[in-house]
């Protein structure tokens, strides 16, 4: 008994080269994306273990694009990176030697990250209140989880999500209730 096909082997052929073709495209397109994640990790690295914990401001533009949608913990948005810059001091001012030193999670998908970490610190200048006048420091120490979600475009963040539990901040830092 023979077996007869239909088709020539030429037909197979370019059918099986196609699907060689396609497949080496997926693989090509997964592994530059995956190089992407990377790049944008590795630069997330550097944002918070360097540029964040020694408030190396003029830096920020390596990681963020001038006109950055950062949204806060506390629900508030602020849009431009000098906005966003001001709002980072303002966390140095009453706890100076906040850091992140690690990111035990971190990943990525497409244009997005994401990253978790723990931010440290000591209450030990006074805090303004907004109000003209100061809360005096407690000299506690806080130590809390925290998470950003980040959007990329060519390489820097255009939008943030910042999460980390404020309450669990204040009570860390003695002005909780």
């Amino acid at each position: 008994m023979s077996l007869v096909s239909c088709s020539d082997d030429k037909d197979v052929q370019t059918y099986s080269q196609a699907s060689v073709d396609s497949l080496r495209n997926q693989i090509t397109n997964l592994t530059s994306g995956n190089q992407q994640i990377a790049k944008n990790l590795a630069t997330f690295d550097t944002l918070d273990f360097t540029v964040f914990s020694n408030q190396d401001w003029a830096r920020l533009h390596e990681s963020h694009s001038k006109d950055v949608k950062v949204n806060w913990p506390d629900g508030h948005s602020t849009v431009g990176i000098d906005r966003h810059i001001a709002d980072l001091k303002q966390m140095f001012v009453y706890a100076p030697n906040t850091n992140i030193q690690l990111h035990p999670v971190r990943f990525g998908s497409g244009n997005m990250t994401c990253v978790t970490g723990i931010m440290s610190g000591t209450f030990s200048s006074p805090m303004p209140t907004g109000k003209g006048t100061m809360i005096q420091s407690t000299g506690k120490l806080f130590s809390i989880p925290m998470c950003t979600v980040a959007m990329w475009k060519n390489g820097v963040i255009i939008e943030e999500h910042l999460f980390w539990d404020n309450q669990a901040y204040m009570n860390q830092i003695g002005l909780g209730k």
